[in-house]
C-alpha cells in the first residue's frame, strides 16, 4: 500500500490494516481495553463471588431443599391452576376493582394538571435557567422518595383512607410528569418559538400555539404510562394506607387468612385489568399521535 506524504509531517500509511491492534497470537483486537472496562469486570468478578459465598455459608436452618422446592410447586398450581373466590364475590372483587382503578385515576388527573404547569416553568425553551434548575432539583427529591413512603408520610397527616393515598400518589406522579413533560417541550421546534415571539406573541400564545400542538402525543403516552404505574401502586397502597380497593382483598387473602385458590383468582382478575388497560392506552396513543 502507498503512503500519504504531506510537507513537514511523518508518512501515514493507507493500509487500514497497520492501525489495527493485535494480541501476541495475531488475532485482531475488536476492543480496546480501558480503566472503565476493567473496573466493571472486577466489580461483577467480587459480586459473583459474593453471592457464592453468601448461599455457602446461609444458615438454612436444616431446611429440606427438595421438599421446600416441591411445595413451592405444589402452591404455584394451586395458586394459577385451581383459582376460586371463597371469603368474597366477584361483584365484591369487581367493586374493589373500581375502587383501585379510581384511586390510580385521580392521582393522575391530578398530577398531569399539576405536572403540566410545572413542566412551563422548568422547560430550559421558555422558563428562566435559574427557575428551572430550582424546580428540577425539587421535583427529583419527591422521585427519589418511593410512591409508597409518601403514602405513609401523609397517611400520619390525614389518617388512614383514600385521602391520604390519592395525596401521596399525586404527590409523586407530578413529580414524575413535571420530568416527562419538560423533556417532551424542550423537544419543539426552537425555530417555531422564536417565531412567534418575532412576531410580539406572549407567553400564553406560545404555549397554546407552538408547544402543547408539538408536545401533545408525548405528553398523552407520559400520562398513561403514569396511570399504569399509578394502578399497580394503588394495589400497594390499598393496605397500607387502608384505603381498601382489591389491593386489600390481596392482602386479605395472602395474609390474613391465606387462602391460595381466592389469591390466585384476585391475580387473574388483576393481570386482566392491566391488559385491557394497556390495549386501551395503546389506541388513545395511536388516535392521538
Amino acid at each position: 500500500m502507498s503512503e500519504l506524504v504531506v510537507a513537514g509531517h511523518p508518512p501515514v500509511s493507507l493500509d487500514p490494516h497497520a492501525y489495527m491492534r493485535k494480541t501476541r497470537s495475531g488475532k485482531i483486537k475488536t476492543a480496546a481495553s480501558s480503566k472503565g472496562g476493567s473496573a466493571v469486570k472486577l466489580t461483577l468478578f467480587v459480586l459473583l463471588g459474593l453471592t457464592v459465598y453468601g448461599f455457602l455459608t446461609f444458615d438454612y436452618k436444616n431446611i429440606d431443599l427438595a421438599k421446600a422446592i416441591a411445595d413451592t410447586f405444589s402452591n404455584i398450581r394451586v395458586l394459577f391452576g385451581q383459582p376460586r373466590l371463597t371469603y368474597s364475590s366477584f361483584a365484591g372483587a369487581m367493586g374493589a376493582l373500581l375502587t383501585t382503578f379510581s384511586l390510580g385515576a385521580l392521582a393522575t388527573v391530578f398530577g398531569a394538571v399539576i405536572a403540566l404547569l410545572g413542566s412551563l416553568l422548568c422547560a430550559k425553551n421558555l422558563a428562566h435557567p435559574v427557575a428551572a434548575n430550582i424546580i428540577k432539583s425539587f421535583v427529583a427529591f419527591i422521585r427519589a422518595v418511593p410512591t409508597i413512603l409518601w403514602v405513609l408520610i401523609f397517611t400520619v397527616a390525614a389518617g388512614l383512607g383514600s385521602v391520604a393515598a390519592v395525596v401521596g400518589l399525586t404527590f409523586h406522579s407530578a413529580a414524575f410528569l413535571i420530568k416527562a413533560y419538560a423533556e417532551s417541550i424542550e423537544e419543539v421546534d426552537e425555530g417555531a418559538i422564536e417565531a412567534l415571539r418575532a412576531c410580539g406573541a406572549g407567553f400564553w400564545p406560545i404555549v397554546f400555539q407552538a408547544v402543547l400542538p408539538s408536545s401533545l402525543s408525548y405528553m398523552t403516552a407520559w400520562t398513561f404510562l403514569r396511570f399504569e404505574i399509578n394502578f399497580t401502586n394503588a394495589l400497594a397502597v390499598g393496605a397500607a394506607a387502608g384505603a381498601g380497593g382489591i389491593g386489600f382483598d390481596l392482602w386479605m387473602a395472602g395474609s390474613f387468612y391465606f387462602d391460595l385458590r381466592e389469591l390466585g383468582y384476585i391475580t387473574y382478575i388483576v393481570v386482566a385489568a392491566v391488559i385491557l388497560l394497556e390495549i386501551i392506552a395503546t389506541k388513545i396513543k395511536a388516535r392521538v399521535g
